[in-house]
């Protein structure tokens, strides 16, 4: 869907409620546009877009592919538990990106 129909020429994409309500960008904003353009393979475009986004997507395909492996192999699923210092790595370089993207 997002290669045949990229956001930047069709408008039926959700809108962000935060940008829309009060004029910020959310650690989200951009990556439905960041995406689509990965899938055109516009590296640029898609840093552009949201970098943040760009970045962590080898790492959550690494964990998808790790759950993935996981519930084939299990009886019983466990989802893998984050340590709790990458957890608050994560959060606190959301909270920076979303700073530093609206300055």
């Amino acid at each position: 869907m997002l290669y045949r129909f990229p956001p930047a020429q069709y408008s039926f994409y959700p809108e962000c409620p935060l940008h829309r309500l009060f004029g910020i960008q959310c650690p989200g904003c951009g990556a439905t546009r960041a995406l689509a353009a990965l899938l055109h393979l516009h590296l640029s475009d898609a840093l552009h877009a949201n970098a943040l986004f760009v970045c962590l997507l080898p790492l959550a395909l690494l964990y998808a592919l790790i759950v993935y492996r996981r519930a084939l192999a299990a009886q019983t699923f466990r989802w893998p538990r984050l340590p709790s210092a990458a957890l608050f790595a994560l959060s606190t370089t959301v909270l920076f990106f979303t700073i530093a993207r609206n300055f």
